[in-house]
């Protein structure tokens, strides 16, 4: 099964998004320092501007994540750890995450969810490859 055939279904999609929010908002919390104090105040500010953002955004984001993600999936279960292997290439997942996450940021009309993605984006890497093994956890719990 892949991502895409998962997320056709509403309520396995309703559930992949829940556990997506949950995995952000956990990655939230576990950052400190200057750079996590940033991420912080830049995910309070989104969270203040639109609630319910963060399970709308996913809901947006999935379909466009799924054909990034779904070949690398299949390379994790082709290896038999697919935690292990999202953490060995954890770079490139992240990459490619945020690749549709900065060509929706150029599209989105909202100057201050601009402005924020703009704030964190610098550190947004670090920041996807450390939460790479909890979509791997994620992936195995919807789709495998």
């Amino acid at each position: 099964m892949t991502l895409m055939e998962v997320l056709s279904d509403p309520t396995r999609k309703a559930a992949v998004i829940a556990d997506g929010a949950r995995l952000i908002e956990d990655e939230v919390g576990t950052k400190s320092g200057l750079s996590g104090l940033a991420l912080k105040a830049a995910y309070r500010t989104v969270l203040s501007v639109r609630p319910g953002i963060i399970h709308a955004a996913l809901g947006h984001l999935l379909p466009e994540f799924a054909p990034a993600i779904d070949p690398m999936y299949a390379k994790a279960l082709a290896s038999g750890d697919t935690t292990a292997w999202f953490k060995a290439n954890a770079t490139a997942v992240a990459e490619a995450l945020l690749a549709v996450t900065d060509a929706r940021a150029r599209r989105a009309e909202n100057r201050v969810l601009q402005t924020a993605y703009q704030g964190v984006r610098g550190q947004a890497q670090a920041h996807v490859v450390a939460a790479v093994p909890g979509l791997a956890r994620l992936l195995d719990r919807h789709v495998r």
